[in-house]
């Protein structure tokens, strides 16, 4: 499975009270399979993990996520997340993170993004099942900053 490298928009340091679009490369996030196979008597199976939700802990209480549980779902297109483009710009984005104080007095926050897997199996004989899901994750420390302006 792929690492739960997470892209984000703006990339770098954050602003405060600005909304960060996360999203996942939909090519990388699809499902995978693997087959063992016993040629010897006739038998194989085959698992399948599939990508079904990322999950965001914006690493502090100062931060709003969006959707509000932190939990992304995967799209009918197989996407999680949506790219930021310019056409979006007055929209939340449908999977991201706000953070509403900047980090000059606490340091980065690690942001924690959590991909969860849905495991299966088949055999060749009719055999299979659900599995249990599995939970990759990836942190990264995100710095806040502030725009501040003044107006005479």
């Amino acid at each position: 499975m792929p690492d739960t490298d997470i892209t984000m928009s703006p990339s770098g340091k954050q602003t405060a009270n600005l909304d960060t679009w996360i999203w996942l490369d939909k090519s990388r996030f699809k499902p995978v399979s693997a087959t063992a196979n016993l040629p010897s008597i006739g038998l194989s199976a085959t698992t399948t993990a599939k990508p079904v939700s990322l999950t965001i802990e914006p690493g502090t209480q100062d931060a709003k996520v969006d959707p509000a549980s932190g939990e992304c779902r995967i799209g009918a297109d197989g996407s999680i997340g949506t790219p930021y483009s310019d056409d979006r710009k007055n929209q939340a984005p449908p999977c991201g993170v706000t953070y509403l104080r900047a980090t000059d007095q606490t340091g980065p926050h690690p942001l924690k993004a959590n991909v969860t897997w849905e495991i299966s199996w088949t055999s060749s004989d009719g055999d299979g099942g659900a599995l249990p899901t599995v939970t990759y994750g990836y942190t990264t420390d995100v710095t806040v900053g502030e725009v501040q302006s003044i107006n005479r």
